[in-house]
């Protein structure tokens, strides 16, 4: 099956806050090549830092925000809020906003970001054009009034308080590089390149791997796979999605079954996020959990 453009889509009408960034963001990475700037300690700031950001974003983002799959006290998920401007994908409302019409239209014509156009619109060109069915205050308001029910996440909508979280936050890496090269005793030039590997590998190769990895289950998992349940659209469980993506990629599983906090319906479908998720319940965090509903399937 093959879509067009959806219709809200102005191709005219470039988002260049949006195409300038992840364009600069990719070049400037491109640091990494640079032998130079490798460490060790700054290779692990990348792996780890992904898949710790990325929690705020499969956990915070996804399942409590837009899909109210369980509940955690407000100090709590502003904290993950926080940290998920870390990864610079976009306010709470506009994440939410996109991925609740995704779940209404999937691998439709009004999709935002359905491979069903072309691999490449669903993996990141869809973010560099002005779509009124996400943009718009109006829109905002139909898919994520809950959302912008909360002050906090309201101001973030009309501030640019997100993206000064993301710079604060960047800055701190290679702070705190340098602080490491000067306890382990480096000259200047050692302290300098520690900062900057910090800097490069903890704050950009970092931010751009969870870009992918996000953008990976928009793209990938309605693609390549195997499908458990008949939805109405192209979702497919994969499982190196589902590796990298703390479970997101057993995406057929979540489509089934959309409310659920878990996409862990077969025994071999590991979903690191619900073993957090139960964790918080454990400890008091989160409650109303809520369970698959095909829990046999395991």
């Amino acid at each position: 099956m093959q879509l067009d453009y959806p219709k809200t889509v102005n191709r005219k009408r470039v988002v260049w806050l949006y195409a300038v960034t992840i364009v600069l963001v990719h070049v400037l990475a491109l640091l990494a090549f640079v032998p130079w700037f490798f460490s060790w300690e700054g290779l692990v700031l990348a792996v780890v830092g992904v898949q710790f950001y990325g929690l705020a974003i499969t956990l915070g983002y996804h399942r409590l925000l837009a899909h109210r799959s369980l509940k955690v006290p407000k100090w709590f998920e502003h904290t993950v809020v926080v940290l998920a401007q870390c990864s610079l994908q976009d306010t709470p409302a506009k994440w939410v906003a996109n991925h609740r019409l995704h779940h209404a239209e999937s691998d439709r014509q009004p999709d935002p970001h359905s491979p069903m156009v072309s691999f490449f619109w669903s993996h990141v060109e869809w973010l560099g054009y002005f779509n009124s069915a996400t943009r718009g205050i109006d829109i905002l308001y139909k898919y994520a009034r809950d959302i912008l029910a909360d002050p906090f996440y309201m101001k973030l909508e009309k501030t640019m308080i997100g993206p000064m979280i993301y710079a604060i936050h960047a800055m701190i890496y290679p702070a705190v590089g340098a602080l490491y090269g000067w306890l382990r005793g480096f000259d200047t030039m050692g302290i300098v390149q520690m900062s900057s590997s910090f800097f490069v590998w903890g704050v950009l190769v970092r931010t751009i791997g969870g870009w992918h990895v996000t953008w990976s289950v928009n793209s990938l998992t309605h693609m390549f796979g195997y499908r458990t349940y008949a939805t109405t659209d192209n979702s497919r469980n994969n499982w190196l999605v589902a590796l990298v993506a703390l479970g997101e990629g057993w995406h057929n599983n979540h489509h089934g079954d959309q409310k659920s906090a878990s996409v862990w319906h077969k025994w071999w479908e590991f979903d690191l996020t619900y073993c957090v998720i139960l964790l918080l319940k454990k400890v008091g965090i989160a409650r109303d959990v809520i369970p698959p509903r095909f829990m046999g399937q395991r």
